[in-house]
């Protein structure tokens, strides 16, 4: 074997690795491994895909190259691509990892917290409600401890969604800078 085809393999093999590593990882995001694959395919490919280039580069349905790739679209991971006289649909991975995870993070974290918030509120009411009701002092004292600790955990979720706020917006980046800006031309 020539060591050039080896070069070439030990290549393939070694991107391999880390798309397996990240993919496993994105679990983190809620994002299966297959998706977090797909992902790492569109990340490290020259040009844009499409879905029959994703299911030939990964072996998968074009079904669930579809499914993945409407997820990835959704976390702001994956964008259509535009290209003249190409009219299957193409689509390429979002390069900027940092703007990729504030989305991601907002996304997933602003529903959770705004769901919290809800259950926290319709608890303290329920609570509040009991408590003007009931004539039971050691009930009471039970839930007048329990809204001072609703009222603790408001205040975190409010907090939680000012986080949300900066990433969103970008102010994460003033109170931590990236170190570099990333070179959205790659292949220049």
């Amino acid at each position: 074997m020539p060591p050039a085809d080896e070069e070439w393999r030990k290549y393939e093999h070694t991107k391999e690795q880390f798309i397996h590593i990240v993919a496993k990882n994105m679990n983190l995001y809620g994002i299966t491994p297959s998706v977090g694959r797909l992902y790492g395919a569109l990340y490290f490919s020259d040009d844009s895909m499409t879905l029959d280039d994703m299911r030939d580069a990964l072996g998968m349905s074009k079904t669930s190259m579809s499914t993945g790739v409407r997820q990835l679209m959704d976390l702001k991971m994956v964008e259509p691509v535009f290209k003249r006289g190409v009219r299957k649909d193409l689509y390429a991975s979002e390069e900027d990892w940092y703007k990729s995870f504030t989305a991601l993070f907002s996304i997933k974290w602003k529903k959770s917290v705004q769901k919290n918030l809800e259950e926290l509120r319709e608890a303290r009411h329920s609570l509040q409600e009991l408590g003007v009701q009931t004539e039971d002092k050691g009930l009471q004292e039970h839930i007048s401890k329990d809204i001072v600790r609703l009222d603790y955990a408001y205040e975190y979720y409010e907090w939680l969604l000012r986080l949300i706020d900066t990433m969103e917006s970008g102010e994460i980046f003033d109170f931590v800078p990236k170190r570099h800006e990333h070179n959205d031309d790659v292949n220049g």
